[in-house]
């Protein structure tokens, strides 16, 4: 068995921009440019950056809710992009995601043990008599009620609705979940219980994660591995602890600087990043970083620095190292 669920290479996701009379396409939005990553089975790849660097693009163009560009994604070994209907049908059991707005994912006209249910059915993963008391399961796992199986989704509090989501994704028995920020809708302490559920099952259903967050404290409790994106390409890669403790590109540098600190009496040395994100449909030229890096060099302007491995597993893109 590979030791790798999931690898990711050279991928891009580019949406085009149309103008004029004919449509004619006029440039690319290039939400996902040219990133590769591997997540190990079992574990929990934490994905971070700013608003609009193209994160939750890169959930959907593995899970294949949206077609990619170029480049690869292999789970299992095999190519989710290059499956037929009827395979992809039969695979969609096993690749799984917890959105971000646990009441817009829900459909309210549904009561929860058939939203939690209807996708075991349709895919016949028990037998029929075996159903109810599986789907019971399934909701006392997660936190909720047996009883709770015929009221409906507006009857539930923020907590409790994303319980239902993650229910409904754990129901289906999956290999590997795409979390996308699912605890960014929820007050703090019930993010601290969503993410220790996250963490139980994970441990007990054997489960992967690839847990999408802008959040880097959140990132930090539940993952083992993190990649940096700015803009649509992957800036940095390691494991949690030598990325949290040594971060090495000016990107990264500046977003843990912002973390707040729950000790009133250390002081940080906050990294304010000048001017604004530019837009992905016209990237600078060169590092897409340069325009806002206080390390800028005259190659920054012009050479798109390669993702190299500065020690064992840790992978930056800046022309500094």
């Amino acid at each position: 068995m590979n030791d790798n669920i999931l690898v990711v290479k050279n991928l891009k996701k580019y949406y085009p921009v149309s103008s004029g009379l004919f449509a004619k396409v006029k440039t690319y939005v290039k939400a996902v440019d040219d990133i590769s990553f591997s997540i190990k089975r079992g574990t929990t790849m934490g994905l971070v950056g700013e608003s609009g660097c193209g994160k939750t693009t890169v959930g959907k163009t593995i899970l294949r809710l949206t077609d990619k560009t170029e480049g690869e994604v292999l789970f299992d070994g095999i190519d989710i992009h290059n499956l037929d209907k009827k395979d992809l049908r039969k695979m969609r059991p096993k690749i799984q995601i917890i959105f971000q707005d646990p009441y817009s994912s829900l459909s309210p006209r549904m009561p929860v043990g058939e939203i939690i249910g209807e996708a075991v059915r349709d895919n016949h993963l028990v037998p029929k008599e075996d159903f109810d008391a599986y789907i019971s399961k399934v909701m006392l796992d997660c936190g909720l009620q047996i009883y709770h199986k015929d009221r409906y989704p507006h009857e539930f509090s923020g907590g409790q609705r994303q319980r239902i989501c993650i229910a409904r994704s754990i129901a289906l028995n999956p290999d590997f979940i795409v979390c996308d920020e699912p605890v960014s809708a929820l007050d703090v302490s019930i993010q601290a219980q969503i993410l220790n559920l996250l963490k139980d099952l994970q441990e007990k259903y054997s489960l992967t994660y690839l847990f999408i967050s802008h959040d880097l404290s959140v990132v930090e409790h539940i993952s083992d591995t993190v990649g940096v994106m700015y803009l649509g390409s992957m800036v940095e890669y390691s494991d949690k602890t030598t990325l949290f403790s040594k971060p090495m590109h000016p990107y990264t540098k500046a977003l843990f600087s912002a973390i707040p600190s729950a000790d009133p009496d250390i002081k940080k040395d906050r990294i304010i990043l000048e001017g604004s994100i530019p837009s992905p449909a016209n990237p600078p030229s060169g590092c897409k970083f340069h325009t806002r890096c206080s390390y800028c060099m005259e190659r920054c302007k012009t050479e798109n620095p390669k993702m190299v491995e500065i020690e064992p597993g840790h992978y930056v893109a800046c022309h500094l190292y």
